[in-house]
Formats: structure tokens, C-alpha cells, sequence
């Protein structure tokens, strides 16, 4: 007996089993208290944000995060641009949240799949659903389905290693990319397009992205909307990105800004400050130097048609509406003029923004706007469900957005645990019962110490080659570090 607790103390004291056992430790301790258990359905920011919360709000509160994937995080892991390595800073307020003793990380578990929400709100007092936006809105356009057109979720994370995209194959063996949408993601898109492959290789971008990128021949980006310059999505800090980008110029249309100037003295002084920025990189006829490659706006149009080359299989141009503005300001309407305007491109790239999908078919679900219907985070009709995040507004706003978003929800969860209305009085099992039944049907969650086994090595495999990590592409690669 004496010999296996001195084997025990030696293995906690090595690296390799110090985050498994003291994991375990957390988990053994807390599970079977009285305290509320809440699960958490969703490893990305408005997870982790609506568990940092609760955690701070309660001392007995017990949290488990269930993740799809073996990896956290989310889309500041996928979604977040790779030469935008600030903005994933907040992984660290979520690391500490993970590694909270009254919370645990459960990776590599399908909800919907392989446990039902039923299942978990059985074994919670609270539920919340957190698990974002996966599918991609449709231009609903004839040409969508040919080869060359693509949704920006869908290409963000080609370049960023999300495991599902690894075999998209864009190919940028062309002059001119389109762009459908002028919102943040469509600039990072365009950026990454046009980059220096120099400042590329400094960031976290998939080798597989860099190689493909290396034998790019685009040479112009051009960044469509519907509507005019004083409705652009993106913010400035985006527009001043692409103003800066080495080797290139903006390419804009003078008749764009047609009436814009009158309108300056009006606006709010954020979108006064973007306009006049966008405003000053006008292309004019003064002889500026013509740089390598070229990025530019086009305003008052929406796709009608992809257009396939001689072969009919592949894209050759896009076919849009030219629109004129009914009202003025953020409420301004888009409406056809009745002409058209041929573009030609070797790929099309929507960026129409993403969607959620019904998880369960318990979980009450709106397929038009595409959310859990929820009242402040309240899931309707459903006691003891909640939802947080874009599954609960929709796939709008920032990661600050989220932040006050998870919080409100956090906020309405605990109001129901001190009014009454979420039943404390009885002991639920939580974690251990939801790991048995996973048990039972061959599935193995990764731990968050799991989890840093494999940060650890892709960390160590980006170093090798001068980045700050080279993440790993399929999910099986994963679990075999997570389990090595």
C-alpha cells in the first residue's frame, strides 16, 4: 500500500500526469456536491464567457463544457485571422476558466449525437446551449454549386485548420476574386488573399493555406455589397488594413461615393471617420504608382448570377443587379434599378454571414431567422434551458459582443437559481452520469489537460518551421496526442 501511494505521488509529480490526475481530483471532489450543476453546450467564446461567469457569481456552482471537437476555443481558434494574433489573446481568460476547479471540459462530444439535450438536462439543473453558428447562409442564386464559389466560413477555415475544411482545395490559379460582402470576415478573407507571404509565414496560417497561397496568381480582390458606403459592415480598424497592405492600392469607383460627401456633417463619428477614410483612397486620375495587386470596393450591387466558363462546370463571372438606396442612413433599402453588370472572376467567395442549426429535436428552434427562440436567454417554453451566443442572436457583432451577451444569460440563470424558479433541492449527478452513458457507447471525451498535450505539440511542431504553431488537420491526429 505504501509503495502505491509513493507511485502515485511520483506520477502527479511529472508532467505528463499532473494535469490528468489533478483533473480527475477536481472532478471526483466537486461532482457529487450538492451545489448547482450547469452544462454548457459549445467550447467557443460564448461558452466559455457564460461559464466564467457563473463561476464567478457562485461559489458551489459546478460547469462542464461540452465541445464537438477534441480542441476549445472555437472561432477564435477558426475563425479569428491568423496576422490577428491579439484578438486571440482572450484565449487566456478562457484557459483559466477551463482550468477552474468547479469546472470541467468535456472534448470530442457530439451533442445531439452521442448524448441527446434530454439526456443532459436529466443530469443538470440548467442547460445552456452555446454552440454557435456552423452552416452557411445561401446566396440562393443559380451558379452557386460550380466549382470556384465559396463561403467564407468555409475558406476561413480552410486557412485557419478547421478539420472539416481541410480538403477544400481553392483553386487561386486566377487574376480576380469576388467577394460577396463587406463585413469583417469578407476584409480578413481579402487580406489573406493579398498579403505578402512574408507576413504570413509569421503567423499561425496552415502550411497547407501558405503553399497554396505561395502559388497564387490573384492579383485583385474586389469586396461587393448591396447597399452604399454609409451602410459598409466592416469597421475601420479592417478598411485601414487593407489601405496599408505592401505592394497594393485600393480600386474604387468615384461614382460610388456620388452624394456621400453632403452626408458627412451628419453621421456618428465612427462612421463619419470610416466614410472619410474610404473617401480618401478614391482611385482618381492624378498617375498614382500602379502597385502589384489591387483591392476595392463596389457598392449598390447583389449577385444574380455565377456564370460558368466554356466548360460549365467551373466559375468564369458573376453576374450582379446595380441597386439604387430608398431611405437613407442604417435603415436604407437595397432596390434594383433594373440594369446589370457583368464581372469576370476565377472565384466567387460569399461572406453573407453564417446560420445555426437545430441541435435536438426537444430544443424549440426558428428555421427563418435561424435561432433558439429565447427570451433574455431563456429558452421558450423549454424550463431549465437556456442559450447564449449567436444560436440566441444570431451571427452578429464581435467577441465583445458575445462577452456581454453570455453574461446576460449567465445573469438570467442565476436570477432563476435565487428566485426559485431552477429546482436545487435535488441532487444531480451531472458529469458522472453523462461520462458513464458516453462510456457505454464507446465515446471518449478529451480533458482540458488533453487538450494541452496537444497545444503543447503543436506549439513545438510551429516552432520547428518559425511560427507560433502549426495546428493539426484532422480530428484522429487530435486523439492520438490527447491520448498518447
Amino acid at each position: 500500500m505504501k509503495g502505491s501511494f509513493v507511485t502515485l505521488r511520483c506520477m502527479l509529480q511529472t508532467s505528463k500526469y499532473h494535469g490528468i490526475f489533478s483533473s480527475l481530483a477536481r472532478r471526483l471532489s466537486s461532482a457529487s456536491g450538492p451545489g448547482p450543476k450547469v452544462c454548457i453546450v459549445g467550447g467557443g467564446p460564448a461558452g466559455f464567457y457564460t461559464a466564467q461567469h457563473l463561476l464567478k457569481a457562485r461559489d458551489d456552482v459546478v460547469v462542464d463544457v461540452y465541445e464537438r471537437l477534441p480542441v476549445p476555443f472555437g472561432l477564435v481558434r477558426f475563425g479569428v485571422a491568423p496576422d490577428h494574433p491579439e484578438v486571440k489573446n482572450v484565449i487566456n481568460t478562457f484557459t483559466q476558466t477551463a482550468q477552474h476547479e468547479r469546472c470541467y471540459f468535456y472534448g470530442n462530444v457530439n451533442v445531439g449525437t452521442d448524448v441527446s439535450v434530454e439526456e443532459l438536462r436529466k443530469a443538470y439543473h440548467a442547460v445552456v446551449l452555446s454552440y454557435g453558428a456552423e452552416a452557411n447562409r445561401s446566396m440562393g442564386v443559380s451558379g452557386e454549386g460550380l466549382a470556384g464559389v465559396f463561403t467564407a466560413r468555409d475558406f476561413v477555415g480552410w486557412y485557419n485548420g478547421l478539420p472539416s475544411n481541410k480538403e477544400l482545395q481553392p483553386d487561386l490559379n486566377c487574376e480576380t476574386v469576388v467577394i460577396l460582402g463587406q463585413g469583417n470576415v469578407a476584409l480578413d478573407v481579402a487580406r489573406i488573399l493579398l498579403s505578402p507571404l512574408d507576413l504570413l509565414k509569421k503567423t499561425d496560417i496552415t502550411q497547407h493555406a501558405l503553399d497554396t497561397l505561395a502559388a497564387s496568381r490573384v492579383r485583385r480582390v474586389l469586396i461587393v455589397g448591396r447597399r452604399g458606403p454609409l451602410q459598409i459592415a466592416c469597421t475601420i480598424k479592417e478598411v485601414r488594413e487593407m489601405i496599408n497592405l505592401p505592394d497594393t492600392t485600393a480600386d474604387m469607383l468615384t461614382a460610388d461615393f456620388e452624394g456621400v460627401p453632403e452626408a458627412l456633417k451628419d453621421l456618428p463619428r465612427p462612421r463619419k471617420r470610416l466614410t472619410e477614410l474610404m473617401m480618401k483612397t478614391v482611385k482618381t486620375e492624378s498617375g498614382e504608382h500602379e502597385a502589384n495587386k489591387r483591392w476595392g470596393f463596389r457598392f449598390l450591387r447583389s449577385p444574380v448570377e455565377v456564370l460558368p466558363g466554356p466548360d460549365g462546370k467551373r466559375v468564369a463571372g458573376i453576374r450582379l443587379a446595380v441597386n439604387k438606396l430608398e431611405g437613407s442612413g442604417e435603415d436604407a433599402k437595397a432596390v434594383p434599378t433594373g440594369q446589370m453588370e457583368d464581372l469576370e472572376c476565377g472565384m466567387v467567395i460569399s461572406s453573407i454571414g453564417y446560420k445555426s442549426l437545430p441541435i435536438d429535436p426537444c430544443v424549440p428552434f426558428d428555421p427563418r431567422s435561424a435561432i433558439v427562440p429565447n427570451n433574455m436567454g431563456r429558452v421558450k417554453d423549454t424550463a431549465g434551458l437556456y442559450c447564449s451566443g449567436w444560436v440566441k442572436r444570431g451571427p452578429t457583432g464581435v467577441i465583445a459582443t458575445t462577452m456581454n451577451d453570455s453574461f446576460d444569460t449567465a445573469r438570467m440563470l442565476l436570477k432563476d437559481m435565487d428566485s426559485g424558479m431552477l429546482n436545487l433541492s435535488v441532487n444531480k449527478p451531472g458529469g458522472q452520469e453523462i461520462t458513464a452513458l458516453l462510456r457505454e457507447r464507446g465515446v471518449r471525451a478529451v480533458s482540458f489537460p488533453e487538450w494541452e498535450k496537444i497545444n503543447l505539440e503543436e506549439v513545438r511542431r510551429g516552432t520547428a518551421v518559425g511560427k507560433p504553431r502549426e495546428k493539426f488537420l484532422e480530428v484522429r491526429e487530435m486523439l492520438a496526442v490527447a491520448w498518447s
